[in-house]
C-alpha cells in the first residue's frame, strides 16, 4: 500500500464488470472523468458521475485508483458502479455524454416483493436478510452471523420494494446494508461513535494531507431538559418524568431558564411497569437525548477511509483536539489531486 502522506503519481483505468463472476471483462478506454459520492444517509450509499465521448450500454464499471510511488505501481477499487442515465453536451468540437451510475444496491429498489410476503415469527433475521438480498440483486454478497430471531410475523407493505423491506427487517438486528471497495454486498452492525477504532488520524503536522480549513455545525435548539413517558396498557395511563436541573449543564431548566419537554409514548414494556421501571426508563432517556451533534467538512488528500469509518481529528488550532466522529459523507474527484471532501460528525454529552 503507498505512504497517502508523500507525493505519488495519480492516474485511473475503468473496466466493464460481469455482474455474474464480478471480475473485470474489458478495460474502457473512452471515459474522460468521473467523480463518485458517498452518503451513509442515502438508500444504496452512493453514485458515480462517468464523462465519456461515446455511449455505453447498461453496465457494470469498476474505478480503479492507480498509483506510483517510488517506482511501485499499486492499483485500488473505488467502487463498481451500474451505469444508466445518460445526458450529452457538444461544444462545437467534442461531444461529452455524462451518464450516472449507482451501487449494485439499485436492484433491489427495481422490483416489489410479493403481496402478504411474510417472514415468521423466531426465524433467523439476517439468515433471511442474506438470502433474500442474494436473490434479488446480482453482486456478490457477503453472509453475516447474528442469533437475533423474529418477534412477530414479519409482512411486506403493499408499497415495500425489496430494499425497504429488507432494510427494516435487518433493523431490527441493528444491522444496515454496507458495501466494500469492489462493490460487494456487506451488513454493517449499528454501533455508536465510542466503540469504534478509527481507521485514520487527520492532523496538521508536516505529513498532514489535511486542509487547513475545517467548518463546524451544531446546533442545541430542541435538546429537551424534560421527558415524559406515557405507557398505555388496556386504558390504564403509566407515566413518569425526568427532569434535568443541574446547573453546570448547558441545557439544564436552570441553564436555559426554562422546560423543553419531550413526551414518549412508544415505550415498551412485559406487562405493568412500576414506578422504578417508569422512573429509568425515563431518566435513561434524558441521558440519551442530552446530546449534541456537531458536523465537520473538510478535505484532505485521499486514503482508505471511507463512510461509515470512524476517524480521529487532531487539530487544535481548530479547537479539535483527538475528536472521534464517523463519516457520513464523502465527494472524490477523480484526477490528478484528488481532493476528497468529508463530512464527519460527533456527539457531545451535555448531561448524564
Amino acid at each position: 500500500m503507498p505512504d497517502w502522506t508523500k507525493s505519488m503519481q495519480r492516474t485511473f483505468e475503468y473496466y466493464v464488470v460481469d455482474p455474474i463472476t464480478w471480475k473485470d471483462t474489458q478495460r474502457i478506454d473512452t471515459i474522460i472523468s468521473s467523480s463518485i459520492s458517498w452518503d451513509l444517509s442515502a438508500d444504496t450509499l452512493g453514485s458515480a458521475s462517468i464523462n465519456v465521448n461515446n455511449l455505453l450500454g447498461e453496465c457494470y464499471i469498476r474505478i480503479y485508483l492507480i498509483t506510483l510511488q517510488n517506482g511501485v505501481r499499486e492499483r485500488r477499487s473505488l467502487g463498481t458502479f451500474l451505469i444508466q442515465t445518460p445526458s450529452s453536451s457538444f461544444d462545437g468540437k467534442y461531444r461529452t455524454i455524462q451518464i450516472d451510475a449507482y451501487t449494485p444496491l439499485i436492484e433491489l429498489k427495481e422490483n416489489y416483493p410479493p403481496l402478504g410476503y411474510t417472514v415468521l415469527k423466531n426465524e433467523n433475521i439476517m439468515t433471511n436478510v442474506y438470502a433474500l438480498t442474494r436473490t434479488n440483486l446480482r453482486a456478490p454478497v457477503i453472509e453475516p452471523t447474528n442469533d437475533k430471531t423474529l418477534e412477530y410475523n414479519y409482512t411486506t407493505n403493499q408499497d415495500d420494494t425489496w430494499f425497504s423491506y429488507i432494510s427494516d427487517l435487518m433493523a431490527m438486528a441493528n444491522f444496515s446494508f454496507d458495501l466494500d471497495e469492489i462493490g460487494r454486498i456487506l451488513f454493517a452492525p449499528k454501533q455508536r461513535i465510542e466503540e469504534m477504532s478509527p481507521v485514520w488520524t487527520f492532523t496538521t503536522d508536516n505529513s498532514s494531507i489535511l486542509t487547513p480549513s475545517v467548518s463546524m455545525d451544531h446546533d442545541i435548539y430542541g435538546i429537551p431538559n424534560v421527558i415524559e413517558v406515557v405507557y398505555n396498557l388496556d386504558g390504564h395511563i403509566y407515566t413518569a418524568k425526568a427532569i434535568n436541573n443541574d446547573p453546570l449543564s448547558p441545557i439544564s431548566t436552570i441553564s436555559r431558564g426554562r422546560e423543553i419537554t419531550k413526551r414518549i409514548t412508544n415505550a415498551s414494556f412485559n406487562g405493568i411497569p412500576t414506578t422504578g421501571m417508569l422512573d429509568e426508563y425515563a431518566s435513561k432517556a434524558l441521558k440519551e437525548y442530552s446530546k449534541v451533534s456537531y458536523k465537520l467538512s473538510y478535505s484532505h488528500a485521499y486514503c482508505p477511509v471511507r463512510i461509515g469509518d470512524c476517524v480521529r481529528i487532531d487539530y487544535p488550532e481548530a479547537g479539535l483536539s483527538n475528536i472521534k466522529a464517523r463519516v457520513t459523507n464523502q465527494s472524490i474527484t477523480c484526477d490528478a489531486a484528488m481532493t476528497v471532501s468529508e463530512t464527519a460528525e460527533y456527539s457531545v454529552k451535555l448531561w448524564g
